[in-house]
């Protein structure tokens, strides 16, 4: 259980009174008294600890508040393999044992391989799309590789990741070493196809998920420019998925690739593909080799699933800090002049939600467009999804990105978590990014740094 998740949620709540957050029309959103620190609205908390991640929305009611903390419980709760009286089902094979082993904290994870804290996973497929338009399954592995297994199985394969140095040397002379990463699948316990495609994938954060599910698909698609009409380089566009519960193609949101489509199915898939333990969505084990043979599926409560749904759903945004600081309010002007903002998008707007005055109506600053981007061949994992190329990922929210070194220990950063700064962030970026990134090389140093501490603001 999180300590103060009440104490701190109260900070804002009594926002919520002064807005009318129960009309079925959007309200106006003027600039004069704005708080830039609400950087999810009114579903933003004040807290600068390892907890920051961790708090519900306010406003929630004494039912929600109990679902919300039963949610929490089954998120911080191991499973165990079947048969067990509680929480069984975990395997025969999975990744890791519980939701917060790979979300710290309810943030990112590490960037390591078959460990009990492990935040890693590599997808795999074949080329090719499957019936819905999604990668096609590798034959014995899936769509993903489980590298643990419960006693009496066997782990699909062994994952191991080594980095190697490239030199980064800005105009003034100063210079920045990348790890550029190696990954390797030994072990495996089927013949791996010579066109297996692979993508390393390092758990992000989960809060402001509820927040980001309300973002209208209008608005989305009104940031989209696959043309590049604008002729500015950049060629946002949206991913669509398949949504199993609807059985319709929806507009991708969730995952680095935008490859799911709703909140529901983000968690229900964590728990199928990365856990092994199987509920009403995805009803099939993980391994068609490997079956556990109980017949007990689908092994997870619907009650379950929608309690950690739920909870994931009502996690607040953390405020900004430090947003009268004058480096602060430099490195934002930087930002937004070398072409950052372009797709990392400070504002979006949600949609009226009586059922959430929280998450209603909201102005939020996630600092993502939800679109997908080309970001160049350093940091393409050459594996399509759905829409997504092979060099193509969805804009990550930068919101709480300044507190990874609280909630999470030794930050780590992109997709994979290569990047062990935000320097060294940017320095990867390619493609669409690439003028921002070359514009960023050409500051003096003290203005990098200005970027740098906008960053760490957010």
């Amino acid at each position: 259980m999180k300590i103060g998740k009440t104490y701190w949620a109260t900070v804002v709540v009594a926002l919520i009174a002064s807005v009318g957050v129960l009309c079925t029309k959007p309200a106006s959103f003027p600039e004069a008294d704005y708080d830039p620190r609400l950087a999810g609205g009114m579903a933003t908390v004040f807290d600068l600890s390892s907890q920051s991640f961790s708090h519900p929305i306010p406003g929630l009611s004494a039912w929600d508040s109990h679902v919300h903390e039963k949610g929490d419980q089954i998120f911080e709760q191991s499973f165990v393999a079947a048969p067990a009286p509680l929480f069984s089902g975990l395997g025969p094979l999975f990744n890791n044992v519980s939701c917060i082993s790979c979300h710290h904290n309810d943030g990112k994870g590490t960037p390591s391989f078959g460990e009990i804290n492990s935040s890693m996973l590599m997808r795999v497929s074949i080329p090719g799309k499957d019936a819905h338009g999604g990668p096609v399954p590798v034959p014995g592995l899936g769509l993903q590789i489980q590298d643990r297994s419960i006693l009496g199985f066997r782990p699909e394969a062994s994952i191991s990741v080594n980095y190697q140095d490239s030199l980064v040397r800005y105009p003034d002379g100063s210079t920045v070493l990348l790890h550029v990463p190696r990954y390797a699948i030994t072990q495996p316990y089927v013949a791996l196809p010579a066109d297996l495609l692979c993508s390393p994938r390092m758990a992000p954060p989960v809060f402001g998920m509820g927040l980001l599910e309300r973002v209208p698909a209008e608005e989305i698609l009104a940031h989209a420019d696959p043309d590049d009409v604008d002729h500015d380089g950049i060629k946002g566009h949206p991913n669509y998925v398949y949504d199993p519960v609807s059985g319709a193609q929806v507009i991708g949101r969730f995952g680095l690739k935008a490859n799911v489509g709703h909140l529901l199915t983000q968690v229900a898939s964590a728990f199928q593909q990365d856990m092994g333990i199987t509920n009403s969505v995805f009803p099939q084990e993980n391994s068609t080799l490997q079956g556990d043979g109980l017949h007990d599926d689908p092994e997870l409560r619907d009650s379950l699933l929608n309690a950690v749904k739920f909870y994931v759903e009502t996690l607040a945004v953390p405020a900004r800090r430090n947003v009268t600081d004058a480096q602060v309010k430099a490195g934002e002007q930087y930002f937004q002049q070398i072409g950052c903002a372009k797709c990392h998008l400070p504002t979006l707007y949600t949609a009226v939600d009586v059922r959430f005055p929280a998450l209603s109506n909201q102005r939020i600053h996630p600092y993502t467009d939800l679109l997908l981007h080309d970001m160049g061949p350093a940091l393409a994992d050459g594996r399509p999804d759905y829409q997504a190329s092979g060099q193509e990922w969805r804009t990550a929210p930068l919101w709480g990105i300044g507190l990874f070194p609280k909630t999470n220990g030794t930050p780590y950063y992109l997709h994979d978590g290569r990047a062990r700064s935000l320097e060294e962030a940017i320095l990867w970026h390619g493609g669409e990014a690439a003028t921002s990134k070359n514009r960023f090389l050409q500051l003096s140093s003290a203005q990098r740094q200005a970027v740098i501490s906008f960053l760490q603001s957010l």
